[in-house]
């Protein structure tokens, strides 16, 4: 099948109007905003309170996300709810009989349609960063007949929805642990010792070396690791970027070791994430945006401080009411050397450790399932917009 390929600019909506609700204080308006689209729906707002003019969309419009392009939002507008509907101006909004919604949606969140979406972005980086419309219009895409549309949607939808399904099985799995976690220790309330007092020795708790004890330019392609604040943001710890000093300027900076079943801390940029330094850790050092816990395995489990850092109500608690700013941007060493803990048998904490272990096994699986799931995926969305499906 020979596939027609289109400008969006044919597709854009045209004079779709802009309406104030400021000037409708009590009338609800379905808002269509990019929270909103990322908390799965819509919100019912009072034109009262909402602080500027908004586009006016209607049902079966095709949205994309112009801010942080690199995250694929795209959304079709569903059926009125008797409200007006208006999207914020961060979205660039299609509108056409030639094209099926959902087929529209599903090539706008290819991986082909998003490496040339990208080549639009105008910005510094971070929330800055956006597509610029008059680019994107330019952007071709295949458009097959409109019965054709609507059985390649019906495909992708479907695998889609398994693909989502597995996303759900993922995060069960997390909150199960959570929840087996506050089951076991989140009721005791108590704190009976401190972090510090769980260190078995002077400098067993450590941030990474200042200044000019570790330049930028001082690292290299290969050598002795440095973990940073990349290797425990996902509460996780997972090989990042790499970045590496020589074994000589190893020497100067072996105090600052990382060794298997450390609890790193994020205590710069954003804060209070951590992880537990795995046994097959090569030599590594931490930098000064990591603290650095060594502790007493007789009486404390790295994993279950772990889970304490991330889930107990009293570290929690803790760590929120010492954080300056909103990405807890105040912690600091002496903040976690006095965290309380409440601390259980050893007993208990190796017995939720098992438990713990278990069910990162079946999340290691999924996520496995998952990135599977994901690779087939792109496969039958490029077969599908390819004529081949």
């Amino acid at each position: 099948m020979t596939i027609e390929m289109v400008e969006l600019d044919e597709l854009m909506a045209r004079r779709n109007g802009s309406v104030n609700p400021a000037k409708f204080v009590d009338e609800e308006f379905e808002l269509h905003s990019i929270p909103a689209f990322d908390a799965g729906r819509p919100d019912i707002v009072n034109g009262g309170q909402i602080g500027s003019s908004k586009q006016v969309v209607q049902p079966n419009d095709v949205m994309i996300s112009k801010i942080i392009p690199h995250i694929r939002r795209a959304s079709v507008v569903g059926a009125s709810s008797g409200r007006r509907q208006i999207a914020s101006g961060e979205w660039i909004v299609f509108r056409s009989e030639r094209v099926f919604p959902n087929y529209l949606r599903q090539v706008l969140v290819s991986d082909d349609f998003n490496a040339k979406f990208m080549n639009t972005v105008a910005g510094v980086g971070g929330s800055l960063l956006r597509a610029r419309p008059a680019e994107v219009a330019k952007i071709k895409i295949p458009l097959p007949p409109l019965p054709e549309q609507r059985r390649i949607a019906a495909i992708l939808d479907k695998a889609d929805a398994l693909r989502a399904k597995r996303r759900e099985a993922i995060a069960k799995l997390d909150q199960l642990l959570q929840s087996v976690f506050l089951e076991m220790f989140g009721a005791t309330l108590e704190a009976t010792t401190s972090v510090a007092e769980l260190a078995p020795s002077a400098g067993a708790i450590r941030t990474g070396p200042f200044g000019s004890q570790l330049l930028h330019s001082e690292f290299v392609d290969h050598g002795i690791a440095v973990l940073g604040i990349d290797n425990a943001v996902s509460n996780t710890f997972a090989w990042a970027k790499p970045r590496f000093i020589t074994e000589e300027k190893y020497s100067q900076l072996s105090r600052y070791r990382v060794n298997p079943g450390d609890v790193l801390i994020t205590i710069m940029g954003t804060c209070g994430r951590c992880a537990v330094v795995p046994n097959d850790i090569p030599t590594a050092i931490n930098t000064k945006h990591l603290c650095c816990i060594s502790i007493d395995r007789t009486r404390c489990e790295p994993e279950f401080l772990h889970s304490y850092f991330l889930l107990h109500p009293v570290a929690r608690n803790y760590l929120e009411s010492r954080a300056k700013g909103a990405i807890m941007a105040g912690l600091n060493m002496g903040i976690i050397k006095e965290l309380p803990v409440a601390l259980p048998l050893i007993e208990k904490q190796r017995h939720f450790v098992s438990i713990k272990k278990s069910l990162g096994r079946q999340l290691e699986q999924a996520l496995t399932q998952e990135n599977r799931f994901d690779e087939l995926f792109a496969g039958l969305q490029q077969h599908a917009f390819a004529g081949t499906l």
